[in-house]
């Protein structure tokens, strides 16, 4: 599949999809701390990622029942820029900020979380793909 930038754009033009990516800036998680940190219903949250994924910005992994989903870097290295410089904006965004604050407090203590009670934990990325630029 070649690679479509009027899908790349669609899938950055939602604010639901942008807290997703922001998300898995530094880990790979599965759809329930989305759904745990979104507030968002599971159903909605995978038709989210499943657009992503077709966008060509994410991949999953299945693991038993549980879906792990991570950002990748597209080939098209416009595109690359593009989602480099929206991860620098998403850094500073106070939307973004809360959620990746909610999300270390949910990763330091997942037992206090029952939606998350079987869930594995988060993995941190060995090599985060976009680090902050100065």
């Amino acid at each position: 599949m070649s690679f479509n930038i009027e899908r790349f754009f669609q899938a950055l033009g939602d604010l639901t999809r942008l807290r997703l990516l922001n998300l898995m800036a530094e880990h790979e998680l599965c759809v329930c701390y989305f759904v745990e940190i979104l507030g968002q219903p599971q159903p909605k949250i995978s038709r989210h990622l499943a657009y992503l994924r077709n966008a060509g910005i994410v991949a999953v992994r299945r693991q038993g029942t549980w879906m792990h989903y991570r950002l990748v870097v597209p080939e098209d290295i416009g595109a690359a820029r593009i989602l480099r410089r929206t991860f620098d904006w998403m850094r500073d965004d106070p939307t973004m900020q809360r959620d990746r604050l909610w999300l270390n407090r949910i990763c330091r203590a997942p037992q206090n979380f029952t939606s998350l009670a079987d869930a594995p934990a988060p993995a941190l990325l060995t090599r985060v793909p976009f680090t902050p630029l100065p």
